[in-house]
């Protein structure tokens, strides 16, 4: 049988989740005017946002217990929200402004979600291979 978390483990993985997607929707609703000058790739930005956004979310749908369809595909259904919701966010930026929609912005943030997701989806099997040997 696979680790159960506990409530409150559950309740700091949904915590962690509603912060980083709020501050996530408070970063991209700032005009790029008032934004610090970060000295990265732009794409890089994204790519990490979105890469952060897919761990909490797949960790959150893996821990939960309301549906077992939600915990059966946590992981492409990560991707799929998150890639959805970078759509929109891309959507959301031409009212923004400065800023604007870019598709190679969306691909940015679609590839950070599926490395996300892998990233899970590694410990996971790892974590299941170590509790499978008893250690």
């Amino acid at each position: 049988m696979l680790y159960e978390p506990t409530n409150n483990s559950r309740k700091l993985i949904y915590s962690a989740l509603i912060l980083y997607w709020i501050l996530l929707l408070t970063a991209t609703s700032i005009p790029s005017s008032s934004m610090p000058d970060i000295k990265i790739s732009d794409k890089l930005e994204h790519f990490g946002a979105y890469a952060g956004l897919t761990v909490l979310l797949s960790a959150a749908l893996l821990v939960q217990q309301k549906s077992r369809y939600l915990k059966k595909s946590a992981f492409m259904l990560s991707i799929l929200f998150a890639s959805l919701y970078g759509l929109l966010d891309e959507l959301h930026q031409t009212l923004i402004p400065g800023r604007n929609c870019s598709l190679e912005d969306w691909i940015a943030d679609f590839t950070g979600a599926v490395t996300g997701t892998l990233i899970i989806y590694i410990l996971f099997r790892y974590e299941r291979k170590k509790i499978k040997k008893g250690n």
